[in-house]
């Protein structure tokens, strides 16, 4: 009999992301393979404690009127105690026990405290393997303002952007106003480091910027001005091979607007009006290609490993990154797995997949 790999799922988190982190979490529970594989749902409450959670995923459908959520059930998960042993415990009303030794760790966060290199650390420092990108690579990816700067020296094209502090907005908000005049009118004001579009903004007047930015300095201290871009909305997914593979990339969807402002959190999650998702987009060989190229040159170019989704605008003049997520939502319906499953790869495979890369990679030495 093959041995099944104990696998932690890993989900829920601090950050305002959480319920779509529960949401995955639902689809993956849902659609993992047990004869592969025993899982062990572990989910972080929104205060940060790591409780053992059901194995049932109708519990984490994503309810637009009741959004998934890790409660506190009272259980508490003891990782490894060096990267001597791979062993996990818990305590709960009747006492500590083992859950065995586990093989590798899928975290599923979305946001601070679990994608962008934290998370990462704390596994690494306790010997466990785990999917997608590593300490360095995830904190790149997350921070908006240190991607850009990457991939422009990368000679990727970017969007034009302002990096604000909370602080320099509070000493002077008419010296900030001013520094961002030369982005133009409409721009997106978005914190550096959020996801989801969670707090992001349109600004189309100049009577706007103070309730933009009180709405991403409630996100992040760190806020990035953009310029509007005009052009299509495209993203694609990418897969990090094992060592000595090449990355690879799917076909292309496509965000089409008619009737909001931009691609927002209602849109993403909620299933508001306005909004249509189209997987393949409408692109020519030689567009997917080029687009294709770009994407896998950033996704190595911020080291990235495991999984990414490269969103794109394409302008009259080519194509621009908008940005790069090492872990994209990741529900049955999101763009990663539905670009994926276009491509050839179910989303079933597509875990299969993920968890032999990050296996064959195994745990990081130096």
């Amino acid at each position: 009999m093959t041995h099944k790999l104990r696998v932690v799922l890993l989900f829920g988190g601090r950050s305002s992301e959480h319920s779509i982190s529960c949401a995955t979490a639902g689809g993956v529970l849902s659609a993992i393979d047990r004869e592969k594989y025993d899982v062990i749902p572990v989910g972080i409450t929104r205060d940060g404690a790591f409780v053992l959670e059901s194995d049932d995923a109708h519990r984490f459908a994503l309810d637009p009127q009741a959004l998934p959520e890790v409660v506190d059930n009272g259980t508490r998960i003891t990782w490894p105690e060096s990267a001597a042993t791979r062993e996990l415990r818990v305590t709960d009303a009747a006492g500590e026990r083992s859950l065995g030794d586990v093989d590798l760790v899928f975290p599923i966060l979305h946001g601070p405290f679990g994608e962008d290199g934290t998370l990462q650390g704390m596994l690494e420092l306790v010997g466990l393997p785990y999917v997608g990108s590593g300490v360095l690579a995830s904190a790149l990816g997350m921070d908006k303002h240190f991607t850009k700067l990457v991939l422009q020296h990368a000679g990727i094209e970017v969007a034009p952007w302002r990096t604000i502090t909370a602080q320099e907005w509070d000493r002077d908000p008419a010296a900030v106003r001013a520094s961002v005049a030369g982005l133009g009118l409409p721009v997106f004001v978005k914190p550096a480091r959020a996801g989801s579009s969670v707090g992001v903004s349109k600004v189309s007047e100049p009577d706007e910027f103070d309730a933009a930015f009180a709405t991403a300095f409630a996100e992040d201290d760190k806020v990035l001005v953009e310029t509007g871009v005009v052009g299509r909305e495209l993203e694609i997914a990418i897969l990090g091979g094992a060592h000595g593979e090449s990355p690879r990339s799917s076909v292309a969807g496509e965000v089409i607007m008619s009737g909001r402002e931009f691609y927002d959190f209602e849109a993403k999650y909620l299933d508001a009006p306005g909004v249509q998702l189209t997987c393949p987009a409408d692109l020519r060989d030689e567009q997917l290609a080029e687009m294709s190229e770009i994407a896998i040159a950033a996704f190595e170019a911020i080291g990235a490993e495991g999984l990414s989704r490269v969103d794109f605008f394409l302008t009259d003049a080519g194509f621009v990154i908008n940005e790069i997520n090492t872990m994209p939502g990741f529900t049955p319906i999101s763009m990663f797995p539905t670009c994926w499953l276009n491509s050839g790869l179910s989303y079933p495979e597509l875990i299969d997949e993920l968890i032999r890369v990050a296996v064959a990679r195994g745990v990081r030495v130096g």
